[in-house]
């Protein structure tokens, strides 16, 4: 961010988009940068329409997200520095979705005046979908194929029902397919190159990561195959009703978030006892803390640091496992390894075993004549900034252009192909990415006033309610989660510090008076000479320590000292503001909008 010369921070540039976008913590971590602020100040108003279209515009999917998110906003949240819970983003999401008025009549209506271009989505799932909703409103006309009945992909396939409810997912599909979109369910696209024949302008493949890993080789695979289920496989078969039920004893091989899922629906198909092994340690494995916390109140063990030997199959049926226990040891390097105790092996009883050990990317379906290059992973080789492909019409998005993530990073992979497609379809560069929309406007409403709630108190974090557990253990498409009332959405709402609220400072107008640097609550301002990063940050107040975000550095005042404060603390309470006699400080709203295809991309 800044250029050094003579040894001397140059003054911030905060009118780059990029600056403040960076300082509201909680939208930058989102992979599609959703204005977290904006809709949860919306909330606390009960503006609940307007919340869910702010949230609709960026993320796609309010209703589902608010419920599944993996929510990489909420450990970048500033509220978590003061407390150890951050604001309940994803949560807060939902209280929009649940309490939202018509909001079809805010979306864009169809027909739309056709462009001329042609486009095929390969995968119905949040990336393909996201594609679908930004190109239908440009003239694009859309056909989208799935080998599925409906559309959703692994949302309707990987999340059980009793986290998802199918009303919520369909309402939020149907939203996009509503638009107009031409839908080829119940088809498997066998070729890619059937697809590249039918003079589509651009191809989009979004399948996913629909191959779950195996443990083919393990001694009694092949013999207790029956009873041993590959765990996405498994769930979608739930999904979908082929599978209704399951062994009274089971056990789950995993410790990632299917491995949850796959856990809790056992329980609810007549897995009596229950259990998950993980190889790693409980600390270190790949689920969610909260899924984690889910599975155990469902009364589900998680037996860590025990890896897996054998099947164990008698006269032709499954009986159970056997593991060896480790331990996590680390090098001089911190590289950690798994090392055998030396313990007798484990046996564990099962009547059916779940495999969640990963998922990976499969192509059978694309033919390798076709100019798409592939590395060493068999995986395409995709532009991680415009999601192209090595062949000119054909972009890769979500799972199945760098492998298992989430729904949100899907949804972002979207947007940006989108653009790319669109740029592509008009003879423009993919590499002119059209500016993100940002505004940032005053929010004084008088000398101490302010447009918004400044106050700053500890505030613990609100508990999400849930269903009684005899209901929904007996019912796989009871929702578990009950979200906050209006009520309690309101009070978690206030525990939001509008981190989009920024503090700026006009050096033109500071005395030096130092007012603002005695009231900060955080010791987050300075007033000190010049001088090179590192040892300016030192030099501060309250030394700034994480490097990952930047110092606020102003012009140089007439004492040949300059305001360095620490965005990393910043409460954005704006007592300096307050304090400040001659409004050197001004507290200003940053508004930061990733802008969609077409919008700017002509």
């Amino acid at each position: 961010m800044f250029k050094k010369r003579n040894c001397q921070l140059k003054p911030t540039d905060i009118k780059d988009p990029e600056y403040f976008h960076k300082v509201v913590d909680c939208q930058h971590a989102c992979p599609a940068h959703t204005p977290v602020p904006e809709y949860i100040r919306l909330i606390a108003e009960q503006k609940y329409t307007e919340a869910y279209m702010i949230n609709w515009d960026s993320n796609v999917f309010p209703g589902v997200l608010g419920r599944t998110c993996d929510r990489p906003c909420e450990p970048a949240c500033r509220r978590g520095r003061i407390e150890k819970e951050p604001v309940a983003i994803c949560r807060l999401k939902r209280v929009a979705a649940d309490n939202k008025g018509d909001v079809k009549k805010h979306m864009p209506q169809g027909p739309f005046p056709p462009n001329g271009k042609k486009i095929a989505l390969l995968g119905a799932g949040p990336a393909s979908l996201t594609v679908a909703r930004d190109l239908a409103t440009i003239g694009y006309e859309l056909h989208l194929y799935d080998e599925q009945k409906l559309g959703g992909g692994f949302m309707r396939s990987q999340i059980p029902a009793f986290r998802l409810p199918e009303t919520v997912l369909n309402e939020e599909v149907n939203f996009i397919l509503d638009m107009g979109i031409h839908t080829h369910f119940n088809t498997y696209v066998s070729s890619l190159k059937e697809i590249l024949d039918k003079k589509y302008d651009a191809v989009f493949v979004g399948t996913g990561a629909p191959k779950g890993r195996d443990l083919p080789d393990m001694v009694g695979r092949k013999e207790g195959a029956a009873n041993i289920h590959i765990g996405i496989n498994w769930l979608g078969s739930v999904a979908f009703e082929h599978t209704q039920k399951i062994g009274k004893k089971v056990i789950v091989l995993g410790g990632g978030n299917t491995a949850m899922d796959c856990c809790r629906t056992a329980r609810r198909l007549g897995g009596e006892e229950v259990k998950v092994v993980v190889r790693s340690p409980f600390a270190e494995m790949k689920a969610s803390p909260w899924e984690k916390e889910d599975a155990q109140h469902e009364d589900i063990p998680i037996i860590d640091c025990h890896v897996p030997k054998t099947f164990v199959v008698e006269n032709g049926k499954l009986k159970g496992m056997t593991f060896e226990k480790v331990k996590a040891v680390k090098d001089e390097k911190g590289k950690r390894s798994l090392v055998p105790t030396g313990e007798p092996d484990v046996f564990i009883e099962a009547d059916d075993v779940l495999v969640a050990i990963g998922q990976e990317n499969s192509f059978p379906w694309i033919e390798r004549d076709l100019g798409i290059a592939f590395d060493k992973w068999e995986m395409p080789v995709v532009d991680p900034v415009t999601f192209a492909s090595s062949h000119e019409k054909v972009f890769f998005g979500g799972d199945s252009a760098f492998g298992p993530k989430n729904v949100i990073t899907a949804v972002a992979h979207g947007h940006q192909a989108a653009i790319s497609i669109d740029l592509m379809c008009n003879k423009k560069s993919l590499n002119e990415r059209p500016s993100p929309y940002v505004n940032i406007v005053s929010q004084k409403m008088g000398i101490h006033e302010w447009a918004y709630d400044s106050e700053v108190v500890n505030d613990l974090r609100y508990i999400v309610p849930q269903a009684d557990k005899k209901v929904t253990l007996s019912n796989r498409k009871k929702e578990v989660e009950l979200g906050f009332d209006g009520l309690t959405g309101f009070k978690e709402a206030e525990r939001c510090l509008n981190c989009d609220i920024q503090t700026v400072f006009s050096a033109n107008k500071c005395i030096e008076c130092d007012a603002c640097m005695d009231i900060c609550p955080t010791e987050c301002i300075s007033f000190v000479e010049n001088g090179e990063e590192t040892d300016l940050r030192s030099r501060l107040k309250m030394p700034a320590t994480n490097l990952s975000q930047d110092l606020y550095v102003s012009e140089t005042l007439p004492t040949k000292r300059v305001m360095v404060k620490d965005e990393n603390v910043c409460l954005h309470c704006g007592l300096c503001a307050e304090r400040c006699p001659t409004s050197a400080w001004d507290m200003d709203k940053f508004f930061y909008n990733v802008t969609k295809a077409g919008k700017a991309c002509h």
